[in-house]
């Protein structure tokens, strides 16, 4: 592994390492273990070499580093990086003119010192939960390569899980980032909706999509997520905020309240994700168990909006272009695209309802506990999984504990625990994902319960 970003940082702080060994390191292991996983589309070397010199020149001179100096990174396909055509996972946009200017988020990275080294497969158009991608192949799982990474922002997942990048950055519309953070065994933050802007990034469901980090640990997340925050004119639903940092928070132990998530969330979440909730829980001392009871309704209101509004999106190509889609893709955007506005009213009240119950369980708790995905990571191509006795899709099923807190917007860090249970030797060496879930603009408690649960040993990262 490169290290953590707070080590590679402090390393070329202190003259230990420079940006640039640490680039070369870094794109030796690409090399060596990119090809068996698929996680990169596209790398920016190049740039990155401008970038690490960048750094050591500042050192060399005695200036301030930032707080990212010589830290390697790399982006899900989706945002856009200067002089790269932006691909959100679609052979339909590899055509179209290179991106003129980075995200935003990319460009308060590459001001943090953080060093770019390219772009990440995801599922096409951000729509999935597999990154099994028709157009540029599937993702695999580093735990395990006969698994999926999941999605959307496999890519993403998979690179920090193998150990090739400390940092990436994903989005997260229906659980894009918490799924694959939960398969591959790494940290993953989705903030409060609006809080990190979307401004450069190609969209999937506007009232739904968020932008967040992955990492190697939990300082790493709090690291990129302090550097990425602050308002946007680029992005309307941006919220005018402050920056509210969050890496001073980590040290708060005790007294958070906290509730464990039933209902729904146990109901689908079988034997090892319940083990892995049971043990966060108890690692964070909470023995409350509560209830979203409008999580089912919740769910199928996100799944109304996102099939609208992304039907809606690409109505004008689907109407020229069908076929230049993936066939998953084009036949679920083409079904969306035919959704009556009144379904779509109903659904955004369902949603405000489910918001309204949420804050009433945050009048008692300051977080909620669930597992991230209901399983561990399947294989590829397995259709089904069984949970509980259920049987259910596989490309759905994946985000049935996700989509209810996505519907509402709320900030999630979900952290990587080992319940080590399962049918075989292969599933028990399979990591699941817990969520700590906050209410609206407290990403420093869900940061500073996964910081307790990774100094407990609880939520760590594990290469083979």
């Amino acid at each position: 592994m490169i290290g953590s970003a707070a080590e590679i940082a402090l390393q070329i702080g202190s003259g230990v390492r420079s940006a640039a060994s640490v680039l070369a390191a870094t794109q030796s292991l690409i090399q060596a273990r990119n090809p068996a996983l698929n996680c990169f589309t596209a790398t920016t070397f190049e740039r990155a070499q401008r970038e690490a010199a960048a750094i050591d020149e500042l050192r060399s001179k005695g200036r301030p580093l930032p707080p990212l100096a010589g830290v390697p990174y790399a982006v899900k396909n989706l945002f856009d990086v200067e002089g790269m055509t932006t691909l959100a996972g679609a052979k339909i946009n590899a055509a179209n003119a290179p991106a003129i200017a980075d995200a935003t988020i990319v460009a308060r990275m590459s001001r943090a010192g953080a060093v770019l080294l390219g772009a990440l497969n995801m599922e096409e158009l951000a729509y999935g939960f597999l990154t099994e991608n028709h157009h540029y192949g599937t993702t695999r799982n580093p735990r395990d390569p006969e698994r999926g990474a999941g999605g959307s922002s496999g890519g993403s997942a998979a690179a920090v899980g193998a150990g090739m990048l400390p940092i990436t950055l994903g989005s997260d519309t229906s659980g894009s980032i918490r799924v694959p953070a939960s398969l591959c065994g790494v940290f993953g933050l989705k903030p409060t909706y609006g809080r990190l802007s979307r401004g450069g990034t190609y969209p999937f469901v506007n009232s739904l999509d968020h932008v967040g980090p992955f990492a190697n640990d939990v300082l790493g997340l709090a690291l990129a997520y302090d550097a990425m925050q602050g308002p946007d004119p680029r992005d309307p639903a941006c919220a005018q905020r402050a920056i509210e940092p969050t890496v001073a928070a980590l040290a708060l132990t005790g007294g958070i309240r906290i509730g464990i998530l039933g209902g729904w969330f146990n109901e689908w979440a079988d034997p090892a994700a319940r083990r892995a909730v049971q043990s966060a829980a108890a690692a964070l001392g909470a023995t409350q168990w509560t209830e979203l009871k409008s999580a089912e309704v919740a769910r199928a209101a996100a799944y109304v909006i996102t099939a609208a509004e992304g039907g809606a999106l690409h109505r004008p190509r689907l109407r020229t272009q069908y076929e230049e889609f993936g066939p998953s893709s084009r036949a679920r955007l083409a079904a969306g695209s035919l959704i009556p506005a009144s379904w779509v009213v109903q659904a955004q009240r369902v949603r405000r309802h489910a918001y309204r119950e949420a804050l009433d369980l945050f009048g008692r708790f300051d977080l909620l506990i669930a597992a991230a995905a209901p399983a561990v990571a399947p294989r590829i191509g397995q259709e089904t999984l069984l949970i509980n006795g259920r049987s259910i899709p596989t490309k759905a099923g994946l985000g049935v504990l996700t989509q209810p807190i996505s519907c509402i917007g709320l900030p999630v860090c979900t952290v990587p625990v080992w319940p080590g249970e399962g049918d075989t030797a292969a599933e028990r060496a399979l990591p699941v994902g817990v969520q700590l879930i906050g209410a609206p603009w407290r990403e420093d408690l869900c940061l500073a319960a996964a910081r307790t649960l990774e100094q407990a040993g609880i939520a760590q990262i594990r290469l083979r």
